[in-house]
């Protein structure tokens, strides 16, 4: 793919980000807000401006992330997260028949998985898991040097998993913070880095719930071998114990052994990923 340009897009919460990726290379990003109560054509209008941004005779593919489970025959995106008028969107269908050129659609946490590894610590991998921690926790997994997405594209949604008295996400995740102690989560980052020990110890506490989310990763999985994304691992120095010594308690001490857990060092982990979707399919 030295040659071949491929758009990437990544549908966010907030904001919609696109690059167009030569090789291992962006060489060049778009990024527009979104307006997330916006009608069906409204987002459909954003993703027209950064594609027509970016276009030109030489790409072959576009890929895109989005925040949802994805029928990935035919492209469409169901219920997307965060965007209520999104709830069935033929999105292949419509910019196939728009732009000419084939259109890859998958979950973004998939895409993450997908863009490590493709360019980054995944690479060469035969297996892994590409976990991302930030507002939400999702995942995605590379089995056999190939993105394992499941039947309805839901493989990795472990943080919608019943935990304690609401799901991983509540506990594992960005959210901890607002969801328990109604406070903002780069405020607690900024203490932490200060030296605060109430801050420190609500990180002690998610590191625990972790460590019991990437037990119920290597129960199911197997998983030997995690990376690590999204902005909460920023942080990671301030629950890597706690989160530790939690896998420890795993029933096969072998296989603690053998997992290793590695920080994301990919800017824009996203677009590449979503760019790589055209990768899996050659």
């Amino acid at each position: 793919m030295s040659e071949t340009k491929v758009i990437g897009i990544d549908l966010g919460a907030t904001n919609i980000r696109a690059g167009l990726v030569q090789g291992s290379v962006i060489i060049n990003i778009q990024s527009k807000r979104i307006d997330r109560a916006g009608k069906v054509e409204d987002v459909l209008d954003d993703f027209y401006l950064l594609i027509d941004a970016l276009l030109d005779k030489q790409v072959s593919a576009i890929g895109i992330g989005v925040p949802s489970v994805v029928d990935l025959e035919k492209g469409i995106v169901f219920d997307v997260q965060h965007i209520p008028s999104w709830k069935e969107v033929p999105l292949k269908e419509i910019l196939e028949a728009k732009y000419k050129i084939p259109v890859f659609v998958n979950n973004d946490a998939n895409c993450f998985a997908l863009g490590e590894f493709h360019f980054g610590k995944g690479k060469g991998k035969e297996n892994m898991i590409g976990l991302t921690i930030g507002t939400g926790l999702g995942a995605g997994a590379i089995v056999n040097k190939h993105l394992y997405a499941g039947a309805n594209c839901g493989v990795g949604e472990f943080g919608m998993v019943d935990y304690l008295d609401h799901n991983y996400e509540y506990y594992a995740s960005g959210q901890y913070f607002e969801h328990v102690y109604q406070l903002n989560g780069e405020e607690v980052f900024e203490s932490a880095k200060a030296g605060d020990l109430q801050a420190l110890q609500y990180y002690a506490e998610l590191g625990t719930h972790l460590g019991n989310a990437i037990k119920l990763i290597m129960y199911t999985y197997d998983a030997s071998y995690i990376v690590m994304g999204g902005s909460v691992r920023h942080a990671y120095s301030y629950f890597q114990k706690t989160m530790w010594d939690r896998i420890h308690t795993f029933a096969y001490s072998h296989s603690v052994v053998n997992l290793k857990i590695e920080l994301s060092e990919l800017d824009n982990a996203g677009i590449l990923g979503a760019a790589g979707l055209y990768l899996d399919q050659l």
